[in-house]
């Protein structure tokens, strides 16, 4: 199980939009399950909703995303480069995410060619599937 540590010294993102507490790489450079812990200190909650705070969409799709960088950027040989967001498709949100959530991810990726590939992701509560999507990412070269 990978901690924010381990995490941010695999992909860049540090806070505030770093958006996973810890990943467990299932198959290495293929799945991995992700976990955040929503909390009402998050910045975002001040402005979306102030009477009724609600995670954006966009920022759990965001935290997919994360954990996919996590499995592609996780081999040593792939250490310093980053993984971009290419596009999204089939993007999906069934439930609200509010503070007091534990989210896990769930991520695979099902096609990679050069520097660049595919992977799905599910989103998912206490209750079940939140959100999903299908995610296009491009890998840095330097």
């Amino acid at each position: 199980m990978l901690g924010i540590k381990e995490i941010m010294d695999i992909i860049p993102h540090r806070q505030p939009f770093l958006l996973i507490d810890k990943v467990d790489i299932t198959e290495p450079g293929k799945k991995a399950t992700g976990y955040k812990a929503v909390t009402y200190n998050e910045p975002f909650f001040a402005g979306h909703f102030p009477t009724h705070p609600v995670m954006p969409g966009v920022l759990i799709l965001e935290a997919m995303a994360q954990v996919g960088a996590v499995i592609i950027l996780e081999p040593e040989h792939m250490r310093g480069k980053i993984a971009f967001f290419g596009g999204l498709n089939k993007a999906r949100f069934r439930k609200q995410v509010v503070p007091g959530t534990m989210l896990r991810f769930e991520v695979e990726i099902t096609k990679q060619k050069g520097p660049m590939g595919i992977g799905t992701g599910k989103a998912y509560n206490e209750e079940g599937l939140v959100a999903e999507c299908e995610m296009t990412f491009m890998i840095s070269q330097e």
